[in-house]
């Protein structure tokens, strides 16, 4: 089991910057990826960024450039920095764990909005 608890959504204005925060239950070491997923009113939730347990990272072409994800072992944290935002990343973005080798189990976070203004 893995909770997953999303923080530093908020309104911003275009070209601005934001950081999200993702604290998980327990070590995320051991956790086999973890990402961010996002959903705009209307559309299909998308893949944002994730990292793997070997700190492969893996992007959305809309964010390449503008967005990085990162991990904080000691603090069971995952983090998506966001850059230079733009009107089409308001959405409510979600945290994403995948845990297990055999058989994987997806959890999820309860999302934070994030709305830039333009």
């Amino acid at each position: 089991q893995v909770q997953l608890v999303e923080s530093g959504g908020g309104l911003v204005q275009a070209g601005g910057s934001l950081r999200l925060s993702c604290a998980a239950s327990r070590r995320i070491s051991s956790i086999r990826a973890m990402g961010w997923y996002r959903q705009a009113p209307g559309k299909k939730r998308e893949l944002v960024a994730s990292v793997t347990g070997g700190c492969t990272t893996n992007y959305a072409d809309s964010v390449k450039g503008r967005f990085t994800i990162s991990r904080d072992s000691a603090k069971n944290t995952v983090y998506l920095q966001m850059n230079n935002l733009e009107a089409e990343d308001t959405a409510v973005y979600f945290c994403n764990a995948e845990d297990g080798v055999i058989v994987v189990k997806t959890y999820w976070g309860q999302g934070t909005q994030v709305t830039v203004s333009s």
